[in-house]
Parts: C-alpha cells; structure tokens; sequence
C-alpha cells in the first residue's frame, strides 16, 4: 500500500468519509462527467457507467499530469429507482418536495455503480450494489421542514438516510453504505482484485453486509 496512491473521483463529503472507514490513505480529486440516462439504459447499468466514466475522467488527468506510482481511481454514482424511474438530485427545493411525497409510504431501490480504474493503463473493474429501502410515511410538515433545512438538495432521492434528526428510512434490505453513497462491500471485493487490501474489508452474506455497523 505504501507504493500505491488511491484517488477518490468525488468531492462529496460522505463518501469521503465511508471511504475513510476502510483504514486506506486517500485523496480527492474530482472532473466533470454529465450524469445524464441514455435511452433505455437500466438504472444500475447507468450507475457502473458513471462511476466508471467519473474515474476514468480523473485517470485521464493524472496520466497527462504524470504518474509516479501506481495509481488507482475510485469512482461511484448512485440512483435511486421508484418503480420504474430513475431519481437523481432534485433540481430545486420543490422538485425535492415532489420527490419525498412519491417516496414516502413505499419502498424504492437505491443503487449505487462503483469503479476502480489503474490509471496507469486505464483498464476498470466495476460493480453496483442495490438496497431495498422503505420510507417512514412522513407528513407534509416533515417534507416541508426537511427540504427548508437544504439538505435533500445535493442527495439522490433527496434524503439522507444518516439524518437522525429527519429519520427518514423506516428499515432497508441490503447494504447500508450503498444507502449513504458508497458500498464498501463492494468496493473491498473490487480492490482486492488490484491486490489493495484495506484494513477493514467489510464482509457480506447474501444482501446481508457488515456495513451495517456503520448505522449505528
């Protein structure tokens, strides 16, 4: 690991924290990708395309800036899925609105494509996690309340399943990271196949995951 730099492809902060949880020296550095759906593309094919494409656009970076070491880019995207739709964040405080009342009652998938690209070569591993969620039936004053305090604004879904104070989720099946923005599951199982061991490797059964620590 000491010859080896590992390069986060995001500038939001809980996945720079998830990611800080496996115990492996990183840092950040960030391009822009368009993270648009293209016609008829599935949800979770999209979300491995992004990541990929947002790892790949850093990879590009450092190879034009030089590389002096083995360099790895971590890159991830995350969809929430209601029934047939795909959610990215809400364009404004009212489409975040509009978003909670659809989600509120029922559940959804949130699905999270994770990428590991060596950017000396350019060659990716991929993956994507998916979680079932079921949301609290949240009256119209806790929609309300939450999308004035600005946090759904910058989140898929628009919510944040680790806000206490909102407590938005009722209870989910499968990884709890993949919720927050990065399966760490699935992330361990893509980094040791370039050999990059973390200090913790969280370990998973079925959609059962150690990640659920994490929650609590």
């Amino acid at each position: 690991m000491a010859d080896t730099e590992i390069v986060l492809a995001s500038s939001s902060p809980r996945r720079r924290e998830l990611l800080a949880e496996l115990g492996i020296p990183f840092r950040i550095q960030t391009a822009s990708v368009l993270e648009t759906q293209r016609p008829g593309e599935p949800p979770a094919q999209m979300a491995e395309r992004l990541a990929r494409e947002k790892a790949e656009a850093v990879a590009a970076q450092l190879r034009a800036t030089g590389l002096t070491k083995p360099t790895f880019v971590v890159g991830a995207d995350t969809v929430v899925v209601n029934g047939r739709t795909a959610l990215g964040k809400p364009a404004n405080p009212a489409a975040a609105a509009r978003v909670l009342r659809g989600l509120r009652g029922r559940s959804h998938r949130v699905i999270t494509g994770v990428a590991v690209v060596n950017a000396q070569s350019g060659v990716a591993v991929e993956g994507a996690s998916t979680t079932r969620v079921w949301i609290r039936n949240l009256s119209d004053q806790e929609i309300a309340d939450y999308v004035d305090s600005g946090d759904p604004l910058d989140k898929a879904g628009a919510y944040a399943i680790q806000n206490r104070a909102f407590h938005p989720v009722e209870r989910i099946l499968g990884c709890y990271s993949n919720v927050v923005g990065l399966p760490l599951c699935t992330l361990a199982e893509l980094l040791s196949k370039w050999n990059i061991v973390p200090r913790w490797t969280p370990t998973r059964q079925g959609l059962e995951c150690e990640c659920a620590r994490l929650a609590r």
